[in-house]
């Protein structure tokens, strides 16, 4: 018996990261501490539903912002302020860093310290958002 010689197709694959969610209690003090701390920039739109939102956008992503008891569907299981844990690369040293966060009155929780990112070694530096998210500022090396 003769087996076919048919092609198999490729498994579907991503290719990189658009957006994610944060779900925050107050989008105006996210806002203003991404905005004056991150460097990111504070966004309205009009998603698809009509509804005006908000996101912050940084490079080529974003982070779509809802607020807590107040989220749009579809959303995860369990949303809620404070459960995020996020690493932001940064072409900047660590000094300046933490002498930015020192100016801000935004306390370090640990670092410099060594870690392995997605494409190699980096240091990083960790400190809360308003909801106690954990942010890890992280330089490549």
């Amino acid at each position: 018996m003769r087996q076919s010689k048919t092609p198999r197709a490729a498994t579907p694959s991503v290719t990189r990261m658009d957006h994610l969610v944060l779900t925050v209690s107050d989008i105006t003090a996210t806002l203003r501490f991404y905005e004056a701390v991150l460097g990111m920039q504070g966004e309205s739109f009009e998603a698809a539903d009509g509804t005006t939102r908000w996101a912050l956008k940084f490079g080529m992503q974003k982070i779509n912002l809802h607020r807590a008891g107040h989220e749009f569907d579809p959303k995860a299981a369990q949303p809620g302020p404070g459960t995020a844990d996020l690493c932001f690369l940064t072409d900047h040293p660590l000094d300046a860093w933490k002498a930015h966060l020192a100016t801000l009155g935004v306390a370090i929780e640990l670092g410099p310290v060594a870690r392995t990112g997605a494409t190699g070694p980096i240091q990083s530096l960790y400190l809360r958002d308003p909801d106690g998210n954990l942010i890890e500022v992280a330089h490549p090396v």
